[in-house]
């Protein structure tokens, strides 16, 4: 798809808010967690998360990896760590992930603990901040780091609302924040694929323009999903794309297809997670 100017605003009066109190926190914070969706590694990284984040080390989250095409993703994740990231490929669901991101943490403020141990002081209490674009995952591993539910979890864009400070089972303490963007989308196919992963509203953009969107991924990258799950080998002709999901669905009547349903489902199967081991954004090894 084309890179056209989207100007999409999406910025929600508690995302501004959220910049500044992140901003007054900063001095205190040890590490931040910077938690990005392993299906959209490029995509779903704040736009301007450097500027505002200063040097604090930073440990990369690539969560849903269970969910992402492991090929493409794993490109990405070496293109980061040539940045500097620490980067950790996480379902986090898993305990596993969760020890492996406690286990970088510790190992970044080593060297801070050791001049205290060395003044006969305790290690200091790890004070991080997760931060993240909506719907990534970050209340989810902030439950499984504090062993039971603290942090309300939603396949939803939004749920979280204001900064809170959460205790762990570790010597970590973790600074969740609300899910943040940018004023702006300039970039039309970000802001699709943000949408088809349910980062931003489906209200924001079209429905039927994330729908084609997904499925123009789909036939492009992953023929044989497209036809697994839809029977459909072709898209030239997206009219008759929906009918033919609308007929499988049963959303046609009197002839006619009922596209808002078609959309809806979709996108429904991406957020319910019919299909997955895809990654949308594409890497240029000269990049």
């Amino acid at each position: 798809m084309n890179e056209n100017k989207a100007n999409i605003n999406y910025f929600p009066g508690h995302m501004q808010k959220t910049r500044r109190q992140i901003q007054e926190l900063l001095p205190l914070i040890d590490v931040v967690y910077e938690v990005i969706d392993s299906r959209i590694p490029s995509s779903s990284k704040i736009h301007d998360i450097d500027t505002l984040l200063k040097n604090k080390p930073r440990v990369l989250i690539m969560s849903k990896y269970d969910l992402c095409d492991t090929k493409i993703t794993d490109k990405w994740c070496d293109f980061y760590k040539d940045k500097g990231y620490s980067v950790v490929k996480a379902n986090l669901n898993t305990n596993d992930a969760i020890q492996k991101i406690i286990n970088i943490t510790n190992e970044l403020v080593l060297n801070t603990n050791m001049k205290r141990e060395n003044l006969g002081l305790k290690s200091k209490q790890i004070k991080v901040l997760v931060v993240g674009i909506p719907n990534v995952g970050k209340s989810t591993l902030i439950n499984k780091m504090a062993g039971k539910k603290v942090a309300n979890v939603g396949n939803n864009p939004g749920v979280t609302k204001n900064l809170v400070w959460l205790k762990t089972n570790s010597n970590i303490l973790l600074l969740d924040t609300p899910g943040i963007l940018w004023p702006k989308f300039d970039n039309q196919e970000v802001a699709l694929n943000l949408a088809s992963m349910t980062a931003i509203k489906s209200e924001v953009l079209d429905k039927d323009s994330i729908a084609v969107h997904i499925l123009e991924k789909l036939y492009n990258y992953y023929p044989d999903l497209l036809k697994l799950r839809y029977n459909i080998d072709d898209i030239s002709s997206i009219e008759e794309v929906y009918d033919i999901i609308g007929k499988k669905i049963g959303a046609i009547s009197g002839g006619e297809t009922d596209y808002t349903r078609v959309s809806d489902y979709i996108l429904n199967d991406i957020k319910s997670e019919r299909i997955k081991n895809i990654t949308f954004d594409r890497i240029d090894i000269n990049e």
